[in-house]
């Protein structure tokens, strides 16, 4: 067995779809698939149900996957691990976080964090959840920040992982005030701006929403990952949007934005920092150690 079919495998899980799949792993679509059928004829079970558009995966795929990513994790952090351990120069820091906090929280959070100790070279990378969950998934960042609910777990959530409250924010439908104003006169449905499924934030509105009575609103006619995104099409009068404060509370404020239905729920978030519960360099464990416990 080689440890690239497991990465294959992992890759697929997420994609579902081999020429995507084979196309993130660098390979023709016939090598992928020999190499994941290669990985069957090793496990002695098929482990996904292939149709002519569909690839999905079976009880024993979805079993399989959680060793795939759990051997795939370990080799990647030791191999981070020895390399870090060679070196003899300061190790820097290698931090994830979703888009919506990379503008708003996360500078002020690193200053309070300077202040109380000296973190050195950082490196921070600004992407959607799903990507950040990947990149600490495969271990190449040491801590992960991002909202969080509890109704929509992580893929984190996991005894490889741990977690800390480091903050608070509350997601709220907004609009502009020349489309509400228009709404009323016409009474159309408003155009409804979403998250799409790399969304951190869209997987909590799903699962905090479901059952919110959305009258009002017309089904999502435009879909993204960047909050940032949906906050300045919803200025223009293009929809409504499910917006952080922590983005949206200064459009709010000036008049730019306001609420668009008092009675839709306000949800309330928390901001978490994720880690490997394996050992980090000496600079991340001193960080962790300086959070509050939560």
């Amino acid at each position: 067995m080689e440890l690239r079919w497991l990465e294959d495998f992992v890759v697929l899980s997420e994609t579902l779809n081999f020429s995507r799949a084979a196309e993130r792993r660098n390979i023709t679509q016939p090598a992928f698939s020999r190499r994941i059928r290669a990985l069957e004829d090793w496990v002695g079970a098929g482990l996904v149900e292939r149709t002519t558009h569909s690839v999905a995966l079976n009880p024993s795929g979805q079993h399989f996957l959680a060793h795939a990513r759990a051997v795939c994790f370990s080799l990647a952090q030791a191999k981070r691990e020895a390399s870090e351990l060679a070196k003899s120069t300061h190790t820097s820091l290698n931090i994830a976080a979703t888009h919506a906090l990379s503008f708003t929280f996360i500078p002020e959070w690193l200053r309070q964090q300077n202040d109380v100790m000296s973190l050195g070279p950082l490196n921070l990378v600004s992407d959607s959840m799903q990507a950040c969950e990947n990149l600490m998934q495969k271990g190449e960042i040491d801590f992960l920040i991002a909202h969080a609910h509890p109704d929509a777990p992580s893929e984190l959530q996991t005894p490889q992982f741990q977690s800390r409250v480091i903050g608070h924010d509350q997601l709220m439908a907004m609009i502009s005030p020349s489309l509400a104003s228009q709404i009323k006169t016409t009474k159309h449905p408003a155009p409804y701006l979403a998250y799409s499924q790399e969304s951190g934030l869209g997987r909590i509105i799903d699962a905090t929403c479901k059952h919110t009575n959305t009258d009002g609103l017309a089904k999502a006619g435009f879909t993204s990952h960047l909050a940032a995104t949906l906050l300045s099409m919803t200025k223009s009068g293009a929809g409504v949007a499910w917006l952080p404060e922590s983005l949206a509370g200064r459009d709010r404020d000036t008049g730019q934005l306001e609420i668009f239905n008092p009675d839709f729920p306000t949800i309330a978030l928390e901001i978490r920092i994720s880690r490997p519960r394996q050992r980090l360099s000496k600079i991340a464990e001193e960080l962790w150690s300086s959070l509050p416990l939560s």
